[in-house]
């Protein structure tokens, strides 16, 4: 993964403007990732654990109404 001051040289260098799109893209995936890595945790303990603090099995909610 590219730094951004390695990305400002390849702009001030004048690169192609694709190879300069691709280190953005490449930025922006790499950055996405590791986000959905730090709630992948969070996301699964409240789907399958429960921990979310509300129950919304079935029987909660037929007996709610």
């Amino acid at each position: 993964m590219e730094t951004m001051d390695e990305l400002l040289d390849n702009i001030i260098t004048d690169d192609s403007p694709s190879q300069i799109s691709d280190a953005i893209k490449d930025m922006l995936y790499a950055k996405t990732a590791e986000r959905v890595n730090s709630y992948r945790q969070t996301a699964s303990d409240s789907l399958f654990n429960g921990n979310s603090g509300e129950d919304n099995s079935p029987e909660s909610i037929e007996s709610e109404e």
